[in-house]
């Protein structure tokens, strides 16, 4: 099920609760306008957020701590609260008369004393009458508009922290200047190959462009955007880019190369194609082609490598996935990713998952990036990514990059910083495989 809740509207609501996260369990589009569907779903959860929408495009609704039934009763909720967005303003009114905060009925929706109903009498409308239990200016509320074209309903769940980080990590500036010079002194264990080819694959906005941009702050020393990223519906990357990092200004190169496609999209002949991400692949295709959905790369086009050598082969592939839509992956995108991993391994090219927005997707984080490996709901989001696309854990890497900032964190550059190591690490395989069936022959000395 798709969430009609904003990501921006989420977070508002959750900043109010604590560190919290919302889970979808009714959606009257999909479960039907009625209470029997209301109650089949809603029964027996709390806490939980109740959200309707209108015609006129309120957003508005209530929580409640009470679990729902169908006894007819009056619960008790000092805690409860109604709400309408103003924008992206959160305004609320609390309830008045906290014995008679929700009221289970068996043909409703949720029931917040008499003052707000969704569903009301199993149809697609709302009960409005402010004053009893609640006060709120119907106008500013709903708008005057009863007509609901949806109601949610979501079971706010807290966000576990565990005692010790399920991974270990050290949040030192002596570690990241470790880290940061184990790459500069990295160098491919082929003799044919001076810098590790990594090609970044992923659904439009999932931070391609901003890991590359990322990675080069890190080693400028300050936050940089050279390539184009941004918010968008469509892929802000039109054209196969290679973006090698330099070692600060006027550095030498570092041994890896982040190779930037077009998105990826659900719907056929959209984002990038399948056969031109083999073409990368394999070493076909030439920096700065035009990608056409319509007409993927042939040999007859200008620039197509015909006998690419190992240094213009993709020698890691790395899956990036915005830690914020996993549960909401649409069905067609995860087949294109397992339709593309599937043709990854049979030419034998290791694999990893970039998992980015860890901060957008979980307060804890949100609110301190060592907290990341303490977060039982980043370990959920990596266990279900892992699931989804059928890798082990160990190839879930989580980092946070640089969208917003103006100066470098530490904590965020050893995430950044540790992904890299893990994809030359995972490259070093590749080669080791590779010199183990050419029988070594062009293992540098």
């Amino acid at each position: 099920m798709n969430s009609r809740l904003s990501k921006t509207q989420q977070r508002t609501i959750c900043s109010q609760l604590g560190n919290v996260k919302l889970q979808l369990v009714y959606k009257a589009t999909i479960h039907g306008f009625t209470g029997a569907a209301f109650h089949q779903r809603c029964d027996n959860c709390s806490p939980t957020l109740s959200v309707g929408y209108n015609a006129s495009g309120f957003v508005f609704g209530g929580i409640t701590k009470q679990p729902f039934s169908q006894t007819g009763n009056y619960m008790n909720d000092d805690q409860a609260f109604l709400f309408t967005f103003s924008g992206e303003k959160l305004l609320r009114y609390p309830v008045t008369t906290p014995a008679h905060a929700v009221r289970m009925v068996a043909n409703s929706g949720p029931y917040f004393g008499e003052a707000l109903v969704l569903l009301n009498g199993s149809k697609a409308v709302v009960h409005s009458n402010p004053g009893n239990y609640y006060n709120f200016d119907p106008a500013q509320m709903h708008g005057n508009d009863l007509r609901l074209t949806e109601c949610e309903v979501y079971e706010i769940e807290e966000i576990q922290e565990f005692e010790q980080p399920w991974r270990p990590m050290v949040w030192e500036n002596e570690r990241r200047t470790q880290m940061m010079e184990s790459i500069k002194l990295y160098s491919p264990p082929m003799s044919s190959v001076s810098q590790v080819r990594v090609l970044l694959i992923g659904q439009v906005g999932a931070g391609k462009s901003s890991f590359f941009n990322s990675i080069n702050s890190v080693f400028k020393g300050h936050v940089s955007n050279q390539a184009i990223a941004g918010s968008s519906t469509t892929s802000l990357t039109t054209r196969y880019r290679t973006y090698a990092v330099k070692a600060g200004r006027g550095g030498k190169p570092l041994p890896i190369i982040l190779c930037d496609t077009m998105g990826l999209e659900e719907s056929t002949g959209a984002g990038v194609d399948l056969d031109d991400i083999l073409s990368i692949i394999k070493g076909h295709l030439p920096d700065t082609y035009q990608f056409n959905p319509s007409a993927p790369l042939n040999p007859e086009t200008s620039g197509y490598r015909q006998s690419p050598e190992l240094k213009d082969k993709i020698h890691c592939v790395v899956y990036v996935v915005d830690a914020c839509k996993v549960s909401i992956m649409p069905t067609k995108l995860e087949l294109k990713l397992e339709t593309i991993r599937r043709k990854v391994n049979l030419i034998g090219i290791p694999q990893l998952v970039l998992l980015t927005k860890v901060d957008e997707a979980c307060p804890l984080v949100s609110q301190d990036v060592r907290s990341i490996y303490k977060s039982g709901y980043i370990e959920e989001v990596m266990q279900e990514v892992s699931t989804r696309l059928g890798m082990p854990m160990s190839c879930v890497v989580p980092v946070k990059n640089y969208s917003k900032e103006f100066e470098l964190d530490l904590n965020c550059d050893i995430l950044l910083l540790s992904a890299v190591i893990q994809m030359l690490r995972a490259a070093d395989c590749y080669f080791d495989e590779l010199n183990d069936q050419l029988g070594n022959i062009e293992t540098k000395e």
